[in-house]
């Protein structure tokens, strides 16, 4: 008898599909993403569809309450290709009636064609990478857009019907001053999205920005100027009437990002695609990063059922990496992540997931 994914007190998961393209990469980006491997894309789609179908086959009684297409600049693939991947997902997973479909999108990839096609096949939720409206901040930063499209970009989202839309802005960046920043929060606030995300820049090792903060060709980042804009950003959101839900996210209530918040609760969620990392039945897993090694990988195995979820992950031909989360560490990380919350750590739901309460824990 099969023994399929335990069912915890949430039995809905989220699901993360990663596209590793993009036509520029950025120059503070580390994630797993690509330029000029174009050529890849017909395969990964098919490559991505298959393991959608893998998990069909291992993965039993839990519905899909989230999915966010990430990665890489998901509004780089062809409207039809975003189709096919919704189809695959609606023809193999579980999905509940009221379930939020995101996309990362970049300004000037939309049109509304592709609008449409997003909506009609079912995504909902709209998260443009606007990052400034300095365009002198945009070209330093390697962006292919200017703030002129974020705006049009935007304008088209709400012609094609798109109700959900999130502005994604960075801070403490090079170059940037105090009054730039209000400036592009002032451009924003102005569009009136539901939901602005608003990251401080993080120098990753490794990165081209790394290398010039490294060599002098550009000055380090001032983290108490950084401080400075954050305390901005806190007192013009509240005076506009957005809810700070997240250390970094606001929202019109009602309009929080659904599929986020299974991170920041600690709940379960499946990522699919190269470099792509879950958390199911206290297990940690992630895939292979290489698009080329994942795509060959997959179209060389056959699609077979497993016995238990266990045998499943240990199957997989793309995952390469699964750590046991234990008892005490998933106490842990849900308090951690919880504290992110302007909501905290819902202490009912803390005792039914745990059968105690943090102090119980934390004295």
């Amino acid at each position: 008898m099969k023994t399929y994914l335990k069912k915890t007190q949430n039995d809905n998961i989220s699901l993360y599909l990663h596209i590793p393209f993009c036509e520029v990469k950025c120059v503070y980006c580390d994630f797993n993403t690509y330029a000029n491997i174009e050529s890849l894309i017909p395969g990964y789609i098919n490559a991505l569809i298959r393991e959608i179908r893998f998990w069909n086959e291992n993965l039993r009684g839990h519905r899909v309450k989230t999915i966010f297409f990430g990665g890489g600049t998901p509004s780089y693939l062809k409207a039809a290709d975003l189709s096919r991947l919704m189809n695959a997902i609606n023809n193999n997973f579980d999905l509940v009636p009221d379930i939020e479909v995101s996309i990362e999108a970049n300004p000037g990839d939309i049109d509304l064609l592709k609008l449409s096609t997003y909506l009609e096949c079912g995504i909902n939720r709209l998260s443009i990478g606007a990052q400034s409206f300095d365009d002198n901040i945009l070209n330093l930063l390697s962006r292919k857009h200017t703030a002129v499209d974020i705006i049009e970009s935007y304008k088209l989202a709400m012609e094609a019907g798109f109700k959900n839309i999130s502005l994604d802005l960075i801070y403490g960046l090079p170059y940037q001053t105090v009054e730039g920043w209000n400036d592009t929060l002032e451009h924003a606030i102005a569009l009136n999205p539901v939901h602005l995300s608003l990251y401080c820049l993080t120098v990753e090792k490794g990165t081209p920005l790394d290398q010039w903060v490294k060599l002098g060709k550009i000055s380090k980042p001032d983290e108490d100027l950084a401080a400075d804009m954050y305390l901005l950003a806190e007192q013009r959101m509240t005076d506009c009437g957005y809810h700070h839900y997240e250390i970094s996210n606001w929202s019109i209530r009602g309009f929080e990002s659904r599929h986020n918040l299974t991170y920041w609760r600690n709940q379960s969620y499946l990522g699919l695609g190269p470099g792509a990392h879950s958390y199911l039945n206290h297990k940690r897993f992630s895939n292979i990063k290489s698009p080329r090694e994942y795509i060959h990988k997959l179209n060389d195995c056959s699609l077979e059922s497993y016995s238990s979820f266990e045998e499943s992950i240990h199957s997989s031909p793309v995952i390469n990496e699964i750590e046991i989360i234990d008892r005490k560490s998933e106490i842990a990380e849900t308090l951690m992540m919880g504290l992110r919350l302007h909501e905290g750590v819902n202490l009912q739901t803390f005792k039914q997931r745990f059968n105690l309460m943090p102090s119980d824990v934390y004295p």
